[in-house]
């Protein structure tokens, strides 16, 4: 059974860091695109972020490049999305999900959504 699990949300002044860790379990992770998704109240679920986790190529939304990082720990089966100079438009849910091949990663993965697995999301919320 493939299980993603989320975690590091919370609440944040504005300005600070957070860093949300997704664990993936049950799947050949080298195989995987591994994507951050955020959906905020009343809007519609936007892409963040996603790494390929075979060869870490990375992409990023405009709205929170060279302030968001994603990262990923293959031996851990773990993906890291660190987030830096948080502003209160950054407050939503946050999931990571995994689709194949990892090759999809890029900006219509991000644009699309995943299709195969979702975690169960964490909350970041950011205060001004």
């Amino acid at each position: 059974e493939v299980q993603l699990v989320e975690s590091g949300g919370g609440l944040v002044q504005a300005g600070g860091s957070l860093r949300l860790s997704c664990a993936a379990s049950g799947l050949t992770f080298d195989d995987y695109a591994i994507g951050w998704f955020r959906q905020a109240p009343g809007k519609e679920r936007e892409g963040v972020s996603c790494i390929n986790s075979s060869d870490r190529t990375t992409y990023y939304t405009d709205s929170v490049k060279g302030r968001f990082t994603i990262s990923s720990d293959n031996a851990k089966n773990t993906v890291y999305l660190q987030m830096n100079s948080l502003k209160p438009e950054d407050t939503a849910v946050y999931y990571c999900a995994a689709d194949r091949p990892a090759e999809v990663c890029g900006p219509w993965y991000l644009s699309n959504g995943p299709n195969d697995y979702w975690g169960q999301g964490t909350q970041v919320k950011v205060s001004s």
